[in-house]
C-alpha cells in the first residue's frame, strides 16, 4: 500500500513522453508562446513544427506558466486528495519557472510542495521527473524521494548540438558558449549545462557530422561512469539523426536501464531553431 499520495508537477520544457504524463499522473504548467498577434501554449495548442516553421517569418517569445494555470493546478491537485506535492522544472539558470513555482507553492500552506531543479533542460529535466514516479510507485517516503533526488540532480548530464546558435543568442539564453563561433569552418560547439545549470561549451567540433558524432562519445563515456543508467534523445526537427544515435548507443553500452526517445516542446524549439539533437545520461538509483 502506498505510504503517501503524492503528486507531480513538470513544466512543459521537461519534455516527458505522454505515456510517462499519464502512467505517473504528472500534472503539466505549459509555458507561453507570444507572437506578435497571437499566444499560444506550450505543446496545447501549438506543436514544435509549427514553430520552426513560424521561425522564418517570426521569432516569438515565451513566458513563463501563468499564475492562473499554476493556482489552478495546485487546486485540482488538492481536490484530488494529495498529501504532498514534488514539483520538477527546468534549470533556474535558463529559466524563471523554478521561482514562480516555489513562490505559488508558498500560496497553499495545506499541502507540502517540495520542487527540485533540476539544473538541466528538456529530458535532463523530464528523466528526473520520470524517476519520481518510479520512487513514488515503489512506495518510497515523501522525505526519501527528496534524498535521491538530490543525487539524480548531481548525476545527470546533457550534451547536445544545434545547427546555428542563432536562436539560442537572440532568446538570450546563450549562457557561456561563446558566439565567436568559425561560420566559415562550420566550427559547432557541443553543450551541456553546468552546476548552476547554465549552457556552457563543452567543446568544439568541425561540421555537423563530426558534431553528431562526438556527442555521443561524451554521453557514452559520462554513461560508463555509472553501473547502470538511464538515457534519453531528445531531438527538434532531427528524427532520422536521433534514431541513428539511439542505435549507437544501445550497441555500444550494455549497462542501459532503458532509452527514451522524445521530440523537444515548441517552446524549447523557440530558443534552438529546428537541427536540435542531444543526449542526456542520468545514473540509475535504486
Amino acid at each position: 500500500m502506498q505510504k503517501e499520495k503524492i503528486a507531480i508537477i513538470i513544466d512543459s520544457c521537461t519534455d516527458v513522453p505522454k505515456e510517462y504524463i499519464d502512467k505517473y499522473n504528472m500534472y503539466v504548467l505549459p509555458l507561453t508562446i507570444n507572437y506578435k498577434d497571437k499566444s499560444y501554449l506550450d505543446g496545447v495548442n501549438i506543436t514544435a513544427d509549427e514553430v520552426y516553421e513560424n521561425l522564418k517569418t517570426e521569432v516569438p517569445k515565451t513566458s513563463l506558466p501563468s499564475g492562473e494555470i499554476i493556482e489552478k493546478t495546485f487546486k485540482k491537485i488538492i481536490e484530488a486528495g494529495y498529501e504532498k506535492i514534488i514539483a520538477v522544472t527546468v534549470s533556474s539558470g535558463l529559466s524563471g519557472t523554478n521561482n514562480i513555482v516555489n513562490i505559488m507553492a508558498k500560496e497553499f500552506p495545506s499541502i507540502e510542495t517540495y520542487v527540485v531543479d533540476s539544473k538541466n533542460i528538456s529530458l535532463g529535466a523530464g528523466l528526473t521527473a520520470i524517476t519520481a514516479g518510479e520512487l513514488i510507485e515503489k512506495n518510497y517516503s515523501f522525505e526519501e524521494i527528496k534524498d535521491k533526488l538530490i543525487q539524480v540532480v548531481k548525476n545527470t548530464k546533457i550534451f547536445f548540438c544545434v545547427e546555428t546558435l542563432e536562436y539560442l543568442k537572440k532568446g538570450g539564453r546563450i549562457g557561456l558558449v561563446t558566439c565567436a563561433v568559425g561560420t566559415l569552418l562550420e566550427l559547432k560547439p557541443i553543450i551541456s549545462c553546468n552546476e548552476d545549470g547554465i549552457y556552457y561549451t563543452v567543446t568544439k567540433c568541425i561540421g555537423r557530422k563530426n558534431s553528431i558524432k562526438k556527442t555521443i562519445e561524451m554521453a557514452e563515456k559520462y554513461a560508463k561512469s555509472f553501473s547502470c543508467c538511464k538515457i534519453s534523445i531528445g531531438n527538434g526537427h532531427a528524427y532520422e539523426e536521433a534514431a541513428n544515435m539511439a542505435k549507437k548507443m544501445k550497441e555500444e553500452l550494455r549497462n542501459i536501464k532503458y532509452l527514451i526517445e522524445s521530440s523537444i516542446s515548441p517552446a524549447l524549439g523557440v530558443h534552438t531553431g529546428p537541427g536540435l539533437i542531444g543526449i542526456v545520461v542520468q545514473e540509475l538509483i535504486d
